[in-house]
């Protein structure tokens, strides 16, 4: 369906223009094209348009992206409603990254994907019309994966690194606690990479059967074994270009980690029954809730893999810790989830941000949205209120050296909750050894974990 919205295309290729003139007449019912930024701003004079799509380099002297930059800055000085979609090439991402700092709504590499092209202009389309445009903040946000940044100290320095990097294809170890969002951050990365436009392929290492490791992320042949009725591609051969996200790093078995070694630095892998080796071009990224240092020290894991996997180290802080974002994250969750459910005019009371607030949130951003879900679809009014919440007390944050009563109406899933947690600290978040003291299955110990929201 052809939109109303009027695009300006800024390029001083005769080649992209021509090409740009044939394909977003079927979507868009005006577009104006230029080779000449020094006629964006008398076109934007005589035209209220949606849309600019900025190229970043036009002077053929220069090929730094500053005048991509410079109109940018321009262009939403004089005309904020407008949205810029920056045309760059891969050697300048760094520069369009940059631009999205400074008020660009995205970026798009040549050569370019004419769907991916069409869809972000729609969608930057939809911010600037102003119809539906917290629907279209929305959208936004699912593009960017819904990676939340928030204002602490510590996520603006980890911001600012993983902008650095992204486009690099440096491998990167990502620790913190469970719930932190480390699977969110893997994403970010992937979409701010020269790899963009490739697979991300995302593997949780704890939940991999040993028997299965070699064929999961190896793939077989016809054959190789029992009930191997066809080839299979592996994990490695599906990220081929794009990321390969390994979660849980740090619960591999020591005797299983010389085998992903072996594929790591041979950038290779061997299918299991086969001799043939299989040239792989990853970015791999990997992350663990263990001390994976401590796990090297104990030699628990090998020293050589830890330095293989850890080119950058990037460490998500929990969200007790950056206490400021709750209400934010909460206010987001409810936007989210009240457009799920169709409800509208749902806000927090005060007495509901206080409790959000003083809760310990152990379970981090993962168990706040589980609990704001919850609460958008239990809440019978337009204010969420503390029995919405269902936030036990025996869980809000207490003072340091005040012992919560644990011991009063304790029910069994408590027991587990507790069990579970004093376990992890234990044993640095191990899994094989928590799943062991507790006499249940690694798998099992995953199950119960994701059903408490750990």
């Amino acid at each position: 369906m052809k939109l109303s919205g009027s695009i300006l295309v800024v390029d001083d290729n005769e080649g992209i223009i021509s090409a740009l003139r044939l394909l977003l007449p079927q979507y868009f019912s005006k577009v104006k094209c230029i080779t000449s930024p020094k006629g964006i701003m008398s076109s934007l004079g005589e035209d209220a348009f949606n849309v600019v799509l900025l190229d970043m380099n036009f002077t053929s002297e220069v090929n730094n992206g500053n005048e991509g930059l410079f109109w940018l800055t321009e262009i939403k000085k004089s005309h904020p409603r407008t949205e810029v979609v920056l045309f760059t090439a891969y050697a300048d991402i760094d520069l369009a990254i940059e631009g999205m700092k400074r008020g660009a709504f995205d970026f798009i590499v040549k050569p370019w994907d004419n769907e991916k092209l069409v869809s972000t202009l729609k969608a930057a389309y939809t911010l600037s019309s102003g119809k539906d445009v917290q629907k279209g903040r929305l959208q936004v946000k699912d593009r960017n994966d819904g990676m939340y940044w928030g204002v602490s100290e510590s996520m603006t320095r980890l911001k600012e690194q993983v902008v650095r990097i992204a486009a690099t294809d440096a491998s990167v170890l990502i620790t913190g606690e469970n719930g932190t969002g480390k699977d969110m951050l893997a994403k970010e990365m992937h979409r701010l990479s020269a790899r963009r436009r490739g697979p991300l392929v995302s593997v949780d290492m704890g939940a991999i059967p040993e028997t299965l490791f070699e064929s999961e992320l190896f793939g077989h042949v016809k054959g190789a074994f029992t009930d191997a009725r066809s080839d299979r591609t592996g994990k490695f051969e599906e990220a081929d270009g794009g990321t390969l996200f390994l979660d849980e790093i740090g619960n591999i078995p020591l005797h299983l980690q010389a085998k992903l070694l072996r594929v790591l630095q041979d950038r290779a892998v061997v299918r299991v029954g086969s001799n043939r080796r299989i040239p792989i071009d990853i970015r791999l990224v990997c992350a663990t809730n263990s001390d994976i240092t401590g796990l090297v020290s104990e030699g628990r894991f090998r020293e050589d893999l830890y330095y293989r996997i850890n080119t950058i180290h990037l460490h998500l802080p929990p969200l007790r810790e950056r206490r400021d974002e709750i209400i934010p994250l909460s206010e987001m969750f409810i936007s989210e989830f009240s457009e799920r459910y169709s409800r509208t005019g749902l806000s927090l009371g005060d007495d509901s941000r206080e409790a959000l607030c003083r809760y310990d949130w152990s379970g981090n951003i993962r168990e706040l949205r589980n609990c704001i879900e919850k609460a958008v679809i239990l809440s019978g009014g337009d204010v969420i209120t503390p029995d919405d919440l269902q936030l036990s007390e025996r869980y809000r944050h207490a003072p340091e050296g005040v012992p919560g009563d644990d011991s009063v109406n304790c029910t069994l899933e408590d027991m587990e909750i507790k069990m579970i947690t004093n376990a992890l600290k234990k044993y640095e978040g191990n899994m094989s050894l928590v799943a062991k003291s507790l006499g249940i299955t690694r798998q099992t110990l995953y199950n119960k974990m994701k059903r408490y929201n750990f």
